[in-house]
């Protein structure tokens, strides 16, 4: 049996285009489908035509909460479970090559979901658990987490290269940790080299002028998250304090235009950019504003290099992170 991604069985977290009914889809890294099937086979259905630019993006699977398996994606991607009954099955949107398209159309990197086949349909649990979206770069988006494919020298690959879709994972950053341990849904919003005052790989514009979008030409139609947290400044780090945080005041007055009702994070560039300037600018926005952004202080909880936190950098970012914003989430 058929069903689509609108099917009362399939659900869509993260910024996903669902202007089409009989397509759904993504460029985020971080976005997730899950699907509740009985029996014991599932085959999830995707439009791979434009995922023509190598390498291609990769997934994680899991099944039953269970451990996740790496997989790149393709038309179809058949799923069997050990046992029959009823299964719930996660397919999230694990890493991509940031310097291909996912801004303007023809996408390059993108999920395209048509829906599943399965035995039969299933009854998906309700997840009710508050929503948390992180707004940054490429750090956000988990890229260079993992050097184990980077070589012996130098440990350094250009983007485009054939390894560095297995070197990111969506999965293993602050972001998706933080969001983890206090129990929130993650919606990711992370685009490699973007900044508040540039524009980044995959043609994505600047963040103010991206954020209301999934991509060009789609308003974002999620619903509003609880918490928006923002962390740029890494790409901002060359330009002066006076160029910058105009542009971030834009950002944050575009996220509170979209979002009347969300709680407001500012996260402060873990390089330590611009973090002073960053604290006053935030305590003045907020008192001209009438609003109550949380400015959190990130410098020195991990070191300056590299640039791109690995694993265990990113658990010790998410260690803090929980700390503070635990009380909030309550």
């Amino acid at each position: 049996m058929r069903i689509s991604y609108t099917h009362e069985s399939v659900r869509l977290t993260g910024r996903w285009d669902t202007s089409d009914p009989l397509c759904a889809e993504t460029t985020n890294t971080g976005s997730y489908i899950e699907f509740a099937f009985a029996g014991r086979m599932a085959l999830a259905l995707f439009d791979i035509e434009g995922n023509n630019a190598d390498p291609r993006l990769h997934l994680w699977i899991e099944v039953d909460g269970g451990a996740r398996v790496e997989s790149v994606i393709d038309r179809y991607l058949r799923i069997i479970a050990p046992t029959d009954g009823t299964h719930v099955c996660r397919i999230i949107f694990k890493s991509s090559t940031e310097v291909h398209r996912r801004w303007k159309a023809p996408l390059q990197n993108k999920i395209s979901f048509l829906g599943v086949d399965v035995e039969a349909p299933a009854a998906l649990p309700a997840d009710d658990r508050k929503t948390i979206e992180f707004v940054g770069d490429s750090i956000t988006e988990g890229v260079l987490i993992d050097v184990d494919f980077a070589g012996e020298s130098d440990n350094v690959f250009p983007a485009e290269s054939y390894n560095r879709v297995y070197q990111d994972d969506a999965c293993a950053t602050y972001a998706w940790l933080t969001a983890e341990a206090l129990d929130l849904r993650p919606i990711v919003m992370g685009y490699g080299a973007v900044g508040v005052l540039r524009g980044g790989n995959g043609q994505v514009p600047p963040a103010p002028e991206a954020y209301p979008y999934n991509f060009e030409g789609s308003p974002i139609s999620r619903p509003e998250p609880d918490f928006v947290l923002i962390n740029h400044g890494a790409n901002d780090r060359r330009r002066t304090a006076e160029d910058y945080l105009p542009a971030y005041g834009e950002l944050l007055t575009t996220v509170r235009a979209l979002n009347p009702h969300a709680k407001i994070i500012s996260l402060s560039a873990f390089c330590g950019a611009h973090h002073e300037e960053l604290g006053a600018f935030i305590a003045e926005y907020n008192e001209q504003k009438g609003d109550d952004v949380l400015f959190i202080d990130s410098a020195g909880w991990i070191e300056p290099e590299p640039l791109h936190p690995l694993r265990d950098g990113h658990r010790t970012v998410a260690e803090h992170l929980t700390k503070i914003l635990a009380d909030i989430v309550k």
